[in-house]
């Protein structure tokens, strides 16, 4: 079945060269003639040139749900009926990553993933940045859905296949600003978790005095009590913040502890600096803003040239931490994956709550055992979902927390 769209409406320009320029390919949606109408100026609304040859995977609709607690799935549906989901979250900035999901890809063949990845980063004058790759992320896991679904097999057959049975995870203790962390670490070791992670600190100022790091060596002193670790942590995340790459391997050569980054870069161009510096053991990307399950493999190829290991970003949704298991069950330097169960910033809505199989996230000794059915190989509960969508549109979008000293000066977050 062929797309018809509605007819394209006339562009003014100065001449029609320009007019063929300013076409763009949107889908008929009336988040898309929205925001047209923000542009001030009217846009050709065209199916992508292969829309016209009858295809059952070629891509039919996208739409966008963003529900609580602070999640943007993406559900795409093929001319035959095949539905793919991903997830496209981006804290703070979800109206901007809805807007630029639904455009451009209405007739493409759903199948050919790099090509429609390829296409998204490429055909602008901008690229990169968490915006972009945030929308780009919720499609491509998604297209991975749809083709595993197809054809039959879970996504890490269709990554190379297998290179282990079970991938470790750990949980969330203490919130942005800790406190209790010896109790939870107990529940968390309780729910089956061998690995945490926490705030070792509060947000701190150039002046704090030094009790500040006393509390903060009481604190790790406390978790590491109940017997989580074997002394050392695991890693330290972001201790500097993003860019200062030679500062950062200044702080490299002095500590034996390793070193995680990466959930605030995007693509292997952003990564590469670090890997190329060698001041870092894990990378970290979050497969909801770098690009998806596609860019994330390639992010993890790039690391293990440099003997980095892969450690995935995700305090987001079920979809999100499907795919980075996806990645981690096919990817050799794969270490541990973040799971945001029962995590502090999950308000209204839990990891599990949109699921009809959650038992496939079940923890077993600190693991998580390997997704068997096609696709992402999670079902989700799809009138809830656009239940729970109707509902938020009502509220108003989770934005960042601002953190204050008590000088009144911001901190960072």
């Amino acid at each position: 079945m062929s797309v018809n769209p509605p007819q394209p409406v006339n562009v003014t320009t100065d001449s029609s060269v320009k007019a063929d320029r300013e076409a763009v390919y949107l889908p008929p949606s009336e988040l898309a003639l929205k925001y047209n109408k923000g542009l001030q100026r009217p846009l050709a609304v065209q199916p992508h040139p292969s829309a016209s040859q009858a295809g059952s995977t070629k891509i039919k609709k996208i739409e966008t749900f963003y529900v609580r607690p602070r999640w943007l799935f993406v559900r795409v549906e093929t001319e035959g009926g095949v539905v793919g989901w991903g997830e496209g979250t981006l804290e703070g900035h979800t109206e901007a990553v809805q807007v630029l999901t639904l455009c451009r890809l209405i007739g493409w063949d759903a199948m050919n993933i790099e090509e429609i990845y390829t296409y998204l980063y490429r055909h602008r004058f901008y690229r990169g940045g968490e915006v972009l790759m945030s929308a780009m992320s919720g499609v491509d896991i998604a297209l991975w859905d749809i083709k595993g679904k197809v054809l039959g097999v879970p996504v890490w057959e269709l990554l190379g296949g297998k290179v282990r049975e079970r991938c470790d995870v750990y949980g969330w203790v203490g919130g942005d600003r800790p406190s209790d962390v010896a109790e939870q670490a107990k529940v968390r070791k309780e729910q089956g978790f061998r690995f945490v992670k926490m705030n070792a600190t509060e947000s701190i100022g150039w002046l704090d005095s030094p009790h500040a790091l006393d509390d903060t060596v009481k604190r790790l002193a406390e978790v590491k009590a109940i017997g989580i670790d074997a002394g050392l942590p695991f890693f330290i995340e972001e201790p500097l913040l993003p860019g200062h790459v030679n500062e950062l391997k200044d702080l490299y050569n002095k500590t034996n502890i390793p070193i995680a980054l990466g959930e605030r870069l995007f693509t292997r161009l952003d990564v590469r600096p670090y890997l190329e510096a060698g001041c870092i053991d894990l990378i970290q990307p979050d497969i909801a803003h770098a690009g998806g399950i596609s860019e994330t493999k390639k992010i993890a190829i790039m690391a293990e040239a440099y003997d980095v290991g892969l450690a995935p970003h995700c305090p987001l949704g079920p979809l999100a931490f499907a795919a980075s298991l996806h990645v981690g069950f096919s990817t050799p330097n794969f270490v541990i994956c973040e799971m945001s169960l029962k995590m502090h910033y999950n308000v209204g809505k839990d990891l599990l709550s949109y699921m009809l199989n959650p038992e496939v996230f079940d923890i077993e000794n600190g693991s998580i055992g390997l997704l068997t059915a096609p696709g992402l190989g999670i079902e989700l509960n799809e009138d809830m979902i656009r239940k729970e969508a109707a509902e938020a549109a009502e509220l108003e979008p989770w934005i960042n927390p601002l953190f204050r000293g008590e000088d009144g000066a911001m901190r960072e977050w």
